[in-house]
């Protein structure tokens, strides 16, 4: 099996290295970037191989992680999306993308791994 490319967006640079690691290690290509906007730029990108993002939602500017993930849905309808943040969970079901999952910071390594193999699984089978 080929291995899922995931968007990774976060502004923490040493969560995101963590991040980054564990995806790696668990054998997702992974995108990692430190704004919305860059990971806006990737989503929208005409040679984007994206299977999955994982997105902060707060970044300083707008735009923010909820903008990055309506970005991606509206590129591809059944984009799995994993919100990570320390809080974003109360604003979750009002500005979240429906079939999303949230992660509130901190949490195991394991957990985002297991996370995102679970939505990409579940995923309907591309056209």
């Amino acid at each position: 099996m080929e291995s899922a490319t995931i968007l990774l967006a976060d502004d923490e640079a040493l969560l995101l290295i963590e991040f980054e690691g564990a995806l790696a290690d668990a054998g997702f290509l992974v995108l990692a970037v430190t704004s919305a906007s860059q990971a806006i730029k990737l989503l929208i990108s005409e040679d984007s191989e994206i299977a999955g993002v994982v997105t902060d939602i707060r970044f300083g500017s707008f735009p923010d992680g909820w903008e990055v993930a309506r970005v991606a849905r509206e590129n591809d309808a059944d984009m799995p999306v994993v919100y990570i943040s320390g809080h974003g969970l109360l604003d979750w079901q009002a500005m979240g993308v429906a079939n999303s999952i949230m992660l509130e910071k901190p949490f195991p390594l394991e957990k985002l791994v297991t996370t995102v193999s679970q939505l990409l699984d579940a995923r309907p089978p591309l056209a």
